[in-house]
C-alpha cells in the first residue's frame, strides 16, 4: 500500500480502527497535549502498518502557528516522552537535525539543531568550575541533503557518530501526512530510526539502530501533503488519481504560515531536547538562549 505519509498513527487509522495483530494503541492527555501511542509488536503488525517494530508516539496540540507560549504541558510531554525513550545510561548523545535549511518546509531539523544546547567541548576541569559536573555530553550536527553536499544523510551521521560514540543518536526531521489537519500541530517521536525521505517517496538510507549501532530516537512534525492527498481531504472521498493530472500528484501542499510553524516546531522541539538531555537545567534557562 501506498502510504503516502511518515506518521504510524495515520497508517494505522487506514486499518478503519478494527483490533488488529500486533499492535498496541493507547491514549493519554497532559494538560493541552493528546497522545497516541502504537506499538508495533511482531511482523503482523509491521506488515499491517508498513513500519517496523517499535514505538511511536503521536503528539497532537494547538497549531504551532496560533501558540507562541512554549512553558505548557506540550513541553513536559514532549521532554518525558523523549527522555523515556532514551538509554538510561549517561553517555553523550548525537542529535542530528535532517533537512534543507534553503527550503522552508524542510528546514524543521537545521533551525532545531541550531538550539541544541552542545556540551560535548566542555572539559571535565570546567564542569567543575562551573559547578555543572552533571552536566550531559551532547554535540549537534546540521546534516544537510544529498543535493547540497553530495553525502548521504545516513553516512554523514555514521561518520559523527564514530567520532563523537554517544550512547544514542536523536534525528529531528520534517514529515509527510495524508490529512491537512496534520499539519504543524503534531509531533511524531519514535524509537525505531528514520528512512528519510520515505513520505513523499524520495527514500534515503536508513538511521536507526541496524545503521548507527546505537538506538535511534527520531522526531518529526507533518509539514507537507501531496496533491492527491489534497483532493481526498477536501472533498471526504477518495479521489480517481488515472483523472487526476501528473504534475498535481506530484505537487507538495505546505501552510501558508509555514514559517511561522518551522520557527515554533523548531523552538518547541529544541527546548523538549534539551530538557530530555539536562533534566537538571529549568526550562526557562534553555528558553532565555533561543
Amino acid at each position: 500500500m501506498n502510504y503516502r505519509t511518515d506518521l504510524a498513527l495515520e497508517r494505522q487509522e487506514l486499518l478503519e480502527e478494527k483490533e488488529q495483530e500486533g499492535i498496541k494503541v493507547t491514549h493519554w492527555r497532559r494538560e493541552n497535549a493528546y497522545v497516541t501511542e502504537i506499538e508495533i509488536l511482531n511482523s503482523a503488525g509491521e506488515k499491517a502498518v508498513g513500519k517496523p517494530m517499535g514505538k511511536y508516539i503521536t503528539v497532537d496540540m494547538p497549531e504551532f502557528s496560533h501558540e507562541s507560549e512554549l512553558l505548557d504541558g506540550r513541553l513536559t510531554a514532549l521532554s518525558s516522552i523523549i527522555g523515556d525513550l532514551l538509554p538510561k545510561e549517561n553517555g553523550s548523545v548525537l542529535v542530528a537535525g535532517l533537512g534543507n535549511d534553503n527550503i522552508t518546509p524542510d528546514a524543521l531539523g537545521p533551525l532545531c539543531a541550531e538550539k541544541i544546547f552542545a556540551t560535548r567541548h566542555i572539559k571535565e576541569e570546567m564542569k567543575k568550575d562551573l559547578d555543572v559536573e552533571n552536566i550531559r555530553s551532547v554535540a549537534a550536527v546540521s546534516t544537510g541533503v544529498l543535493g547540497q553536499t553530495g553525502i548521504e544523510t545516513a553516512e554523514y551521521i555514521k561518520s559523527v557518530s564514530d567520532i563523537v560514540k554517544p550512547v544514542a543518536i536523536i534525528t529531528v526531521d520534517a514529515l509527510a501526512a495524508r490529512r491537512l489537519s496534520r499539519l504543524g500541530k503534531t509531533v511524531q517521536i519514535s524509537n525505531t530510526g528514520i528512512i528519510p525521505g520515505s513520505g513523499v517517496g524520495n527514500v534515503r538510507a536508513r538511521i536507526d539502530e541496524s545503521t548507527m549501532s546505537v538506538p535511534v530516537v527520531s522526531i518529526g512534525v507533518p509539514t507537507v501533503v501531496d496533491g492527491v492527498t489534497l483532493i481526498n481531504d477536501l472533498t471526504d472521498r477518495k479521489a480517481d488519481t488515472e483523472k487526476i493530472p501528473q504534475e498535481l500528484k506530484e505537487t507538495m501542499v505546505t501552510p501558508g504560515d509555514i514559517d511561522t510553524v518551522i520557527e515554533r516546531a523548531a523552538n518547541l522541539l529544541a527546548l523538549a531536547i534539551n530538557c530530555a538531555l539536562q533534566p537538571e537545567i529549568e526550562a526557562s534557562v534553555f528558553l532565555s538562549l533561543f
